[in-house]
């Protein structure tokens, strides 16, 4: 469950949060919650491989772009860790050799569980609203489903929504086909 830490949080408090939790610094307000569930993690290695290969290394795909998981990103006043993000290489040229990265993502991904899907819809959709994140996608493991969302005049509009077992082409890397399928495994929710 993501729980409110602090209020008048600051990057120092962020800091101080045990390794086993994953905190993030959202409109001066310090948000916790536990590392993810196996459901979740494979989402994200999938997902974040296949992207990874396609769009970074350029295998099969057209590259261009940065993949990483789970990366602490720091924008205007906000410390966040989407589940996977992407930077197109023309807006962060090169990975920082730093712990954080300080360039707002052109896409995000965030993969939903019963304990962050009312977070990230809430509080993160917003803020990544807010720094000019372009693309958000919501992967939800128990439902099967993948929502697509395009950044339009400061809103998110529904881009496409897919579930089971379809094969996409979904912003911003309609280049290539997504097998949903091979997202989901079999067991309990995340």
């Amino acid at each position: 469950m993501t729980e409110l830490a602090l209020r008048d949080a600051t990057y120092e408090d962020l800091l101080k949060v045990p390794d086993h939790l994953i905190a993030e610094l959202i409109d001066g307000e310090l948000y916790t919650s536990p590392r993810p569930a196996p459901r979740h993690m494979n989402v994200s290695s999938v997902l974040g491989g296949d992207l990874n290969a396609w769009f970074q290394r350029g295998r099969g795909g057209p590259g261009g772009w940065w993949i990483i998981i789970e990366p602490e990103s720091h924008v205007g006043g906000h410390g966040f860790v989407p589940d996977i993000a992407g930077w197109r290489r023309e807006h962060l040229t090169a990975i920082p050799t730093s712990a954080t990265i300080d360039v707002a993502p052109d896409w995000v991904c965030e993969v939903q569980s019963p304990s962050t899907a009312r977070f990230d819809r809430l509080k993160k959709l917003p803020m990544y609203a807010e720094i000019g994140v372009l693309h958000a996608w919501l992967v939800d493991p128990a439902a099967r489903t993948l929502e697509v969302l395009r950044l339009e005049n400061g809103r998110w509009i529904p881009a496409g929504i897919y579930g089971g077992d379809d094969i996409v082409r979904a912003e911003p890397f309609e280049a290539v086909q997504i097998e949903l399928g091979a997202l989901w495994i079999d067991g309990s929710a995340s």
